[in-house]
């Protein structure tokens, strides 16, 4: 399958890639130095998956979240998020201050102006915290050789902005 790159580079398959997300935890990915690892799959306490999936449960949240991967490593100002989304200020506060608690966004001050980033690191884990136990109640006969499954996502194109379904 050939690379999906955006136009900084980034391998967009590596996002939504699950049969990969736990060998690739060790590689340093999308240039994101900046981003601190908070976890792998395997060391998340379930508190700490619930307050993630939770602060991802709100539209708006996950608006914010997607805007920030859509905007590569380099990440988007407060200001540019508003913009994006037009939401008011207050209400993306509030958001950016959920996401930032549960890791899934990472926040750097530079003089008076915040950037946000995605937190990949912690968004893998996450979806490998859900697959590590992929199958692990069907009978041994019953389960897959390798426990790796096709995301829908991987096989149906994306329809363009402004394209009816």
């Amino acid at each position: 399958m050939p690379a999906l790159l955006c136009r900084t580079g980034v391998d967009t398959r590596r996002l939504f890639d699950i049969s990969r997300i736990i060998e690739t935890n060790s590689v340093s990915r999308m240039s994101n130095a900046r981003t601190p690892p908070r976890g792998t799959a395997t060391s998340l306490t379930p508190e700490e998956v619930a307050q993630a999936f939770a602060a991802l449960g709100s539209e708006p949240r996950l608006s914010v979240l997607l805007t920030l991967v859509r905007a590569g490593p380099d990440g988007l100002t407060v200001g540019d998020i508003q913009k994006r989304l037009a939401v008011p200020a207050s209400t993306l506060t509030h958001h950016l201050r959920f996401l930032t608690s549960a890791g899934v966004i990472a926040q750097e001050r530079d003089g008076r102006m915040i950037t946000c980033r995605a937190a990949y690191d912690r968004i893998e884990a996450l979806a490998g915290y859900l697959t590590r136990e992929c199958c692990a109640d069907q009978p041994e006969a019953d389960a897959p050789a390798t426990k790796t499954h096709t995301l829908k996502s991987q096989t149906t194109p994306r329809p363009a902005k402004g394209a009816t379904p």
